[in-house]
């Protein structure tokens, strides 16, 4: 059986995820012995939990077996949040990292570095050590969430 597209499980899943009231941020294969592996990752405002990611990947799973992708082909279902590594590339993700500390590449090559205090769907003011700085997101190159140990919240 040819390999199903990215693409194609994308578009026949979106619409079944979208019915938990999460989002389908990415799906993914790779192949690992004989078996596909489906990579699914889901988020949503507040993050999700492990009942969220049992819901979808009973509900992926159905969805996956009556459309028959894979036919008789073996493979494994695998959902999960994204990791804190992801790239900050759509007005979701910033609104999902508001009080986190992000690292920004400008397309004309600045850098900014601080923490997201507001976004809207264009922009996010970020806190910097020099004052409060609006990022439109169309000037962005790269944002990634910086990974904080001992916030020293309660510590």
């Amino acid at each position: 059986m040819a390999a199903v597209s990215n693409e194609r499980l994308g578009a026949l899943l979106a619409p079944v995820v979208a019915l938990t009231g999460v989002d389908l941020e990415d799906v993914t294969t790779r192949k690992s012995g004989s078996r596909t592996v489906v990579l699914i990752t889901i988020d949503r405002d507040g993050g999700v939990d492990l009942d969220i990611v049992a819901v979808v990947s009973r509900k992926c799973a159905d969805a996956l077996e009556e459309d028959g992708a894979f036919g008789e082909s073996p493979y494994v279902l695998e959902v999960s949040s994204p990791g804190v590594d992801r790239p900050l590339t759509q007005a979701r993700h910033w609104r999902r990292a508001k009080d986190r500390l992000v690292n920004i590449e400008m397309l004309d090559g600045r850098r900014v570095h601080g923490r997201i205090a507001e976004t809207t769907d264009e922009s996010a003011q970020i806190l910097t050590k020099t004052g409060v700085e609006s990022v439109e997101f169309t000037g962005v190159a790269r944002a990634v969430v910086e990974v904080e140990f001992g916030s020293g919240k309660g510590e």
